[in-house]
């Protein structure tokens, strides 16, 4: 997989993510714990991005 393509991807997710959180957001009685899991599982996959942004052979296409 190339990069590029893995960042489509990783962006894909992190959206999903953002979607799950918004919905559990909106429960009148939102899972405090679910919640949590879901906001460390959406910056983990950030960070993952920005990592992946950082390596070299990205720099040099751009």
């Amino acid at each position: 997989m190339s990069i590029e393509s893995h960042l489509s991807e990783l962006a894909r997710r992190h959206q999903a993510v953002e979607q799950a959180i918004l919905a559990e957001e909106a429960h009148p009685s939102a899972n405090e714990l679910k919640l949590h899991e879901l906001k460390r599982k959406k910056l983990s996959i950030k960070d993952e991005i920005e990592r992946l942004k950082q390596m070299p052979q990205l720099e040099t296409r751009h």
